[in-house]
């Protein structure tokens, strides 16, 4: 009996501490593990007890890359717990500070991350040193995305600016206007990325995906509106729990989605992109249509082209809310504590993100639920190794391994904030 076993014991260029384990036989594969071993990190027990007004300062710590999303998912579900709608100024400014995060998270993930597997490097810092103005224009587009964050929402890494009914402080339109010049800078150089990434070379790899988003009836999306998926379900936020269901697995302390009634889906860049790319501007669709790449994108390899053109929607999108922007008359709607049951989801960077809590009378969290995307995407990673490892078997060992690897970084998994290096072992 002809047995291999693909080994990673530390996935590189991810957050966070997960490995990764295939078993063949006979030229079949037989078992696939994304092991997430990284120990549980208990926020939503933490929040229990705490007032409801905490809720968006301790989850913005859950992650540094994407505190926004956890932020914003958290504010609007208390937002709903509450029964409060923000204006559209403070919406607006909301939206930007989302803008920020997307282009510091996309830009890091493409540049440092994802091209490296494209180019031939083991690290971002083999490619500095063959290609230093290429990870320099990185660093100043990332740097863009981290000044909208410092603005908007109080400091770069984990804002604190952000409260359940608006901000603790809003913004003049003067601190604004600087980023404007630097903005039309990065836009440019997101347009260019795009057609960087666009050129690399792909596996002749696609297949069938239960992709799932949020939509907006008038925006790309970013917070709120209704969760949608390829298969034609449609309903409200707060129907998310009757339709969608996490289980714990041995092998991994993160519990894995599901989808009831159909089993592992997929969010982030690919979902976003094919289930709403009429809601892209045309500039970004344009872009899209320049690097000759559009919906239904079924190769995961091909996310990193979807990232370059959600940062393209990011940068224009910050454009067109700081020219629009006139400061609220107040910085935030009065919110008073009552008891009820709040859903909440946006658009992370790597996907959807849901929250649900359930406050009582005092203001006190008695519950909470959070469903982050990685979770999400984990049986489908697994499915995606499998099938990969299925069609290029007779890859050389160095290679599979590579690929296998790339292809758990097709999804940025943030399992949380570091980076390791990789043994593998392969008999």
């Amino acid at each position: 009996m002809n047995n291999r076993v693909i080994r990673v014991d530390q996935l590189a260029r991810v957050e966070g501490e997960g490995s990764l384990i295939v078993k063949m036989s006979d030229g079949r594969v037989t078992d696939v593990k994304l092991r997430i071993f990284e120990p549980p990190r208990f926020f939503e027990a933490f929040l229990r007890g705490r007032k409801f007004t905490e809720a968006p300062d301790i989850t913005a710590r859950i992650c540094g890359i994407c505190p926004v999303a956890y932020q914003m998912s958290s504010v609007l579900a208390m937002e709903d717990a509450m029964a409060i709608t923000v204006d559209d100024q403070i919406r607006q400014l909301r939206r930007l500070l989302y803008c920020g995060e997307w282009i510091e998270s996309h830009v890091l993930h493409m540049y440092m991350l994802h091209a490296p597997d494209f180019l031939g490097y083991e690290d971002a810092l083999l490619l500095a040193k063959d290609k230093p103005d290429l990870v320099a224009r990185a660093l100043k587009m990332k740097k863009i995305g981290n000044d909208i964050m410092n603005v908007v929402g109080g400091r770069e890494i984990h804002p604190v600016n952000v409260r359940v009914g608006g901000f603790y402080r809003v913004p003049r339109k003067e601190e604004l206007e600087p980023l404007v010049e630097r903005l039309k800078w990065g836009l440019d150089q997101a347009i260019d990325t795009a057609k960087l990434v666009s050129t690399f070379e792909f596996p002749d790899f696609e297949t069938e995906y239960e992709f799932v988003s949020l939509r907006h009836p008038e925006e790309y999306p970013l917070m709120g509106g209704r969760i949608v998926t390829s298969s034609g379900l449609d309903i409200t936020i707060r129907e998310y729990e009757f339709h969608f269901e996490e289980r714990h697995v041995p092998h991994s302390n993160a519990l894995h989605g599901l989808e009831r009634g159909h089993g592992k889906y997929a969010v982030g860049p690919l979902a976003r992109f094919n289930l709403n790319f009429d809601r892209l501007s045309p500039l970004a669709r344009q872009v899209a249509g320049d690097v000759k790449i559009g919906p239904p994108v079924k190769n995961p390899f091909k996310s990193i082209i979807v990232r370059a053109i959600e940062t393209v929607y990011a940068y224009e999108e910050a454009l067109r809310i700081i020219h629009a922007y006139e400061p609220p008359a107040s910085p935030s709607h009065a919110v008073t504590a009552s008891a009820g049951i709040g859903c909440g989801a946006s658009e992370a960077p790597r996907g959807m993100l849901y929250h649900r809590y359930r406050v009582a009378d005092d203001g006190l969290i008695r519950d909470a639920k959070i469903v982050p995307p990685t979770a999400q995407n984990q049986p489908t990673i697994e499915e995606d190794v499998r099938l990969f490892v299925t069609k290029f078997a007779g890859l050389p060992r160095e290679e599979l391994t590579w690929k296998c690897e790339q292809a758990v970084r097709n999804y940025d998994p943030c399992i949380s904030c570091a980076t390791h290096f990789v043994q593998l072992d392969l008999t």
